[in-house]
């Protein structure tokens, strides 16, 4: 877009003002006024000139720079560059070989100033540099700095490194820092929470490297983003941008922004000792805001100044709640209509087994969706093996059964049996996904006893805990061959009899 058009569209879409324009580099203010003036007396509408050729817009603006026509001469004949630049790949070759080949063919051609001149412009035109425009609010550019600051613990005496986090603002360069332990995607997640607190605003969008925090591919113009970083992007509203791999050109402010933190803020703080995150956070706190209180020679204004006069204004709004990070993870329901995070179990409807749901699970909550619709959210569960279990997920036979049978009727039973009986009973039910899988068996072997008997019971079940099984089929062969008695068996060197002078020994058989 020609400067023309973008200020034109910066003043009446974007409705900034003039010195607002100048400080994005466009054009001088006086240069800008003179724009809008010669606009306005062209009568022109502001979408028809947008959509106008700039060369036309150019003539009816500026009719006094329309060149005249000159009469025609005969121009010299110039060379295929595209042949030239190809030759001058080969090692060895000169453009002033090639000149002197081009000029025997063509006696009356370029002289030698003349060739390197346009072929300088050719080799220029095939990859041409374009000067990025931020606009005010739009971009955040976000990367971890090379540099580490150590950590160290005062009690072990190991050192640790810290991350850098490093944000800037395209518009004003207004940059921030904060440091983490690790490039992990929730620590990622937490500098940006961090940075939308310090703007006091949400940019329009954010611009991170492809860390695997934020990217778990991008290629061929698809990007496939990390699913909590994508979540944390939806729940503030900001679009999310990764720049190409392998084209810095695409987050030259961040370059600049961790330059800048590494000269002006890690030098100075090389020589400090800290223990504690809090700690170095204070003192870079401290150095950020000396850094964009620096004046900016070319254009006489600090970061602080520009940011309070060209983003401040233009940021979206911070939601009121910071956004807490989950993860994500996609599971198919199993038979027991229940998900398992971490050993624990959270209940969807009975009527979503064998099907695939979301799950998004943080430190607090469970939320399990299904197509796009929220389909159950739990409480997390504070301990592995604990379960939550919806009445309304189960089956007609299964919420019976909920309701007649639970862990503390089951243990009263045990109690009457005996303590093994009972730790046997807990171990059965904390290893199932959910207490009505630990119902079943439990009762079956609580059955056992009206077979067999409680002392009896009592001794396999302590026989049980001692082998680590739980099988109800182990359990009732113990019983019925009284292998829990082995140990009994085992233990005649401890009778006192066995020292008795009419107690005949082995040898006496022999």
């Amino acid at each position: 877009m020609s400067t023309i058009k973008e200020v034109l569209r910066l003043k009446y879409l974007g409705k900034q003002s003039h010195r607002n324009i100048e400080l994005l580099g466009l054009a001088s203010k006086s240069a800008v006024s003179g724009y809008i003036t010669r606009f306005e007396k062209s009568k022109l509408g502001i979408y028809e000139a947008l959509d106008m050729e700039e060369s036309r817009l150019e003539a009816l603006l500026f009719p006094e720079h329309v060149p005249r026509l000159k009469p025609s001469s005969t121009s010299k004949p110039h060379p295929d560059w595209s042949i030239v630049h190809q030759e001058l790949k080969q090692k060895g070759m000169t453009r002033q070989l090639l000149w002197e080949e081009y000029k025997a063919q063509h006696p009356d051609g370029l002289g030698l100033t003349q060739f390197k001149a346009h072929y300088a412009r050719y080799a220029k035109s095939l990859n041409p540099s374009m000067r990025q425009i931020h606009y005010a609010g739009d971009k955040l550019f976000v990367d971890f700095s090379g540099l580490r600051v150590p950590i160290h613990n005062a009690k072990t005496k190991e050192v640790h490194y810290a991350q850098i986090f490093v944000s800037v603002l395209g518009a004003s360069g207004y940059t921030f820092v904060h440091a983490v332990m690790t490039q992990s995607t929730e620590d990622f997640i937490t500098c940006h929470n961090e940075a939308f607190l310090f703007y006091g605003g949400v940019p329009h969008c954010v611009v991170p490297d492809n860390l695997k925090a934020a990217v778990i591919s991008n290629r061929s113009g698809k990007v496939i983003l990390n699913e909590s970083y994508a979540d944390m992007g939806r729940h503030y509203g900001v679009a999310i941008v990764p720049a190409r791999p392998y084209k810095p050109q695409d987050k030259s402010q961040a370059e600049l922004g961790v330059k800048g933190c590494q000269r002006w803020i890690l030098m100075r703080l090389r020589h400090r000792t800290f223990f504690d995150l809090h700690s170095l956070n204070e003192a870079i706190a401290e150095w950020i805001d000396t850094y964009n209180a620096k004046v900016i020679r070319r254009l006489n204004k600090s970061r602080r100044e520009l940011f309070e006069e060209i983003d401040a204004p233009a940021l979206l709004p911070l939601r009121a709640h910071r956004y807490a990070y989950r993860q994500h993870k996609r599971y198919t329901v199993r038979s027991d209509y229940h998900v398992e995070i971490n050993g624990s179990g959270y209940s969807v409807p009975f009527s979503l087994v064998e099907k695939r749901v979301d799950v998004w699970y943080s430190n607090q909550s469970v939320t399990i969706s299904h197509q796009g619709t929220v389909i159950a959210t739990h409480p997390r569960c504070l301990h592995s093996h604990e379960d939550s279990t919806l009445l309304a997920h189960m089956p007609k036979q299964h919420q019976y059964q909920f309701e007649k049978w639970h862990p503390g009727r089951i243990l009263n039973w045990a109690q009457t049996i005996g303590p093994h009986t009972v730790s046997l009973m807990k171990t059965i039910m904390q290893s199932r996904s959910h207490h009505v899988r630990g119902y079943r068996p439990c009762m079956a072997i609580l059955g056992l006893s009206k077979t067999y008997g409680a002392p009896a019971l009592e001794l396999a079940c302590a026989k049980a805990m001692e082998l680590g099984t739980q099988r109800v089929s182990s359990i009732e062969s113990m019983l019925k061959r009284k292998t829990y008695t082995e140990k009994e068996r085992e233990m005649p060197a401890n009778n006192v009899f066995n020292h008795h002078a009419n107690i005949r020994g082995s040898d006496h058989y022999q």
